[in-house]
């Protein structure tokens, strides 16, 4: 079961495909890391979210060059070039005979341990990498159906403490922001950055639209979203006015529109952030145009 913007399709083939792990293809009852490996214990490791559409992952190239970013940042070697990586991918997915409505959970960790320890001089051996390929479409009412916002106490934190740009396994805060929003009765956490301004969602980021502009955060406080730059970049190219700025929570509950961008369900409207209704409390103009540019610009890649 999943919700909100991660709302999927349930699908029974998923309990007998093969999960690529290290290398090796096998079946998904028996895919299996070690107590000792650094994800599991520490968190040490990086992540990426895929999409697969006719055969193909959506803005690879996108997605790996913020792979090799978050490697490079923790100071990891993936082992293998980033050419093996993607054919590992491949033919991962050729082996669960997958070409569409597929996401792929890409993992990599420091690998196993010596010993229970943070330090990673005690790795040994390859880092672990993981590649979990399920058929997952998104629930369809997603892109239509509103989704509910809870403003959380929880903030982004700077880039000297943990720096929210890194897709790292260590997502405490975010599932901790999520949680509030959960009991708060709302589908996702809006978190605010160190300032006071809003920053992004724990899972998706996050837009307004107001007077006919598509506003977006400075981008300090989150994670460098694919699907977030493919807007912007989707904005520009249809002259739509796209600002990446700092904005307050005033200026959500009086905006027109409101939606979340994620690998998942790409664009997803917000009716309802802490109580207020945004806009009409139902999928804006301005999200709907987006949303088909979007698909547009996938199925044209």
């Amino acid at each position: 079961m999943s919700f909100g913007t991660h709302a999927y399709v349930p699908d029974p083939r998923n309990k007998d495909v093969l999960i690529n792990l290290n290398g090796e293809l096998v079946p998904r009852s028996e895919a299996m890391v070690s107590v000792f490996d650094s994800g599991f214990m520490m968190g040490d490791g990086v992540w990426e979210g895929l999409r697969v559409h006719h055969g193909k992952i959506a803005f690879w190239p996108e997605h790996a060059a913020r792979l090799k970013t978050g490697l490079m940042a923790l100071d990891m070697d993936l082992g293998i070039s980033f050419d093996e990586l993607h054919k590992r991918v491949m033919d991962t997915l050729a082996a669960n005979k997958m070409t569409d409505g597929v996401h792929i959970r890409l993992m990599v960790t420091r690998g196993l341990k010596s010993t229970p320890y943070q330090d990673p001089r005690v790795a040994i051996g390859p880092p672990t990498i993981v590649i979990a390929a399920e058929y997952k479409k998104a629930d369809p009412k997603t892109a239509v159906n509103t989704s509910r916002l809870y403003t959380v106490h929880v903030r982004r934190g700077r880039a000297d403490v943990q720096d929210p740009g890194l897709n790292s396994h260590s997502k405490i805060n975010c599932i901790t922001a999520c949680i509030q929003a959960i009991k708060a009765g709302a589908d996702e956490g809006l978190m605010l950055d160190p300032q006071g301004f809003v920053a992004t969602c724990n899972s998706t980021h996050f837009f307004i639209v107001r007077g006919g502009e598509v506003w977006t955060s400075t981008g300090d406080y989150c994670l460098g979203g694919i699907t977030r730059l493919k807007v912007i970049e989707l904005c520009r190219a249809n002259n739509i006015p796209v600002f990446e700025k700092n904005f307050r929570l005033m200026d959500c509950y009086s905006a027109d529109e409101s939606f979340t961008t994620g690998t998942f369900a790409g664009l997803a409207p917000v009716g309802e952030i802490d109580g207020r209704m945004i806009g009409n409390g139902q999928r804006g103009p301005m999200t709907e145009r987006l949303q088909n540019l979007y698909l547009d610009l996938i199925a044209s890649s």
